[in-house]
């Protein structure tokens, strides 16, 4: 959803959601509430990931083969479904992490050690 508002602080542009889950499941399946408090907890909670959006990413990367899934029981022993990084995934995550590592390179290097105006 397109929001007219602009981004707060904590929300997570579009595509790199993606990015996000993929590193965080190179440590091993995990279902969604987990992947969004590992995200969370490892941002030191600058990033919130919200239902509405993290689900929908993770069917999209299961529909390209990124991840895959499979129904298992939660630590609170509920049912839920878990999801795996597939060798596609894997290769998926280094091609996004170096397009992502040059994105803010150029965009430090636009921005320099001060966002201040020039002469002021």
């Amino acid at each position: 959803m397109i929001s007219k508002k602009p981004p707060e602080a904590g929300e997570i542009l579009q595509g790199t959601l993606d990015l996000l889950i993929l590193r965080t499941l190179v440590m091993g399946p995990a279902h969604g509430h987990t992947i969004a408090q590992v995200i969370e907890h490892t941002s030191e909670n600058a990033l919130e990931v919200e239902q509405g959006s993290l689900y929908p990413a993770l069917h999209r990367l299961e529909d390209r083969g990124w991840l895959s899934s499979e129904w298992g029981v939660s630590e609170n022993n509920r049912r839920a479904k878990f999801y795996r990084l597939t060798g596609k995934g894997r290769k998926e995550l280094s091609a996004a992490a170096g397009r992502w590592r040059r994105m803010t390179r150029a965009i430090g290097l636009i921005l320099g050690d001060s966002i201040e105006p020039a002469g002021e």
